[in-house]
């Protein structure tokens, strides 16, 4: 049984693996969970306190209107990630492999492989974090030429000129978000920024290497960070409550720059989030991840 477990890529903890929770259960984040009768996919959401969009995002297999008893779902931890183009960010749990977690995301363990040239399948630790390729989805999906191909429609001709060769692979500035308004356009036809919803006490963090521009207040924008990328690109932070960095400061990607502010009408917290190339707006979907 060690063998097949080894050859499988088993991953190992000190502690047993535990068997899939029931929906009833009051602690859910991490875990799979069994669907009991009468359950729906916005239930689970609402018991797991995760966001509904983000629990379909996690099982993507998963039909909302077609549940079944004893059903599995996964319910992500907020280490985990979710964004509309992939790649996944997944934690390795008790029993996993390769072919498993590929299984569930309509990918291949050979393709899951190639995205973590570190991670040995035969030796997955429990809690490491893995990347997960979305299905059907390849590096010439991701490519600049590609990606200003599918925005023309959507971009100005000024904004059409050639990206980084890191385009695409941009982290997001949250770890656990929701897309609350994408960029674009609204019914008057005023081009918007992007906003995300978060959680209380998020930061917003750096979504590529470079320097802090602008790190201060702006009328009705609260708090705000801009920092100044290669190509003459930018990218802006605001509607924060505290600033983390300071203007002139070198910034890695990942790095906190401020800390979401709750909005007084709503009590919701949200970040505005922007992308600009010689100050003029850019869709965020094409440099991000």
């Amino acid at each position: 049984m060690l063998l097949l477990c080894l050859l499988a890529g088993c991953a190992t903890d000190s502690t047993n693996a535990t068997p899939a929770k029931t929906a009833s259960s009051t602690s859910l984040g991490g875990h799979w969970v069994s669907i009991q009768r009468g359950d729906t996919l916005g239930v689970l959401a609402k018991r797991a306190g995760v966001p509904l969009v983000r629990l379909k995002r996690f099982n993507p297999g998963v039909r909302a209107r077609k549940l079944e008893v004893g059903q599995r779902i996964l319910v992500p931890t907020r280490r985990e990630r979710a964004p509309s183009g992939g790649p996944y960010r997944y934690q390795i749990r008790p029993g996993d492999t390769y072919t498993g977690v590929a299984r569930h995301f309509g990918a291949r363990a050979s393709r899951l492989q190639a995205a973590n040239p570190g991670a040995s399948p035969s030796a997955l630790r429990v809690g490491q974090l893995i990347k997960v390729p979305l299905a059907g989805a390849s590096s010439a999906s991701k490519s600049p030429t590609r990606q200003a191909t599918s925005s023309s429609t959507r971009t100005s001709p000024a904004n059409t000129s050639a990206l980084p060769s890191s385009a695409g692979s941009w982290p997001w500035p949250l770890d656990d978000y929701r897309v609350v308004r994408r960029y674009g356009k609204d019914d008057r036809d005023r081009l918007q920024p992007m906003l995300l919803a978060a959680q209380q006490g998020d930061e917003a963090q750096a979504v590529a290497p470079g320097e802090v521009s602008f790190a201060d207040t702006m009328r009705q924008l609260g708090q705000v960070v801009i920092v100044h990328h290669d190509n003459n690109l930018q990218s802006v932070y605001a509607l924060c409550d505290k600033v983390s960095v300071s203007t002139g400061q070198q910034v890695k990607a990942g790095d906190a720059l401020c800390r979401i502010a709750q909005n007084e009408d709503s009590g919701r917290f949200v970040l505005l989030f922007d992308l600009r190339r010689n100050g003029k707006p850019i869709d965020p979907d094409r440099l991000l991840n």
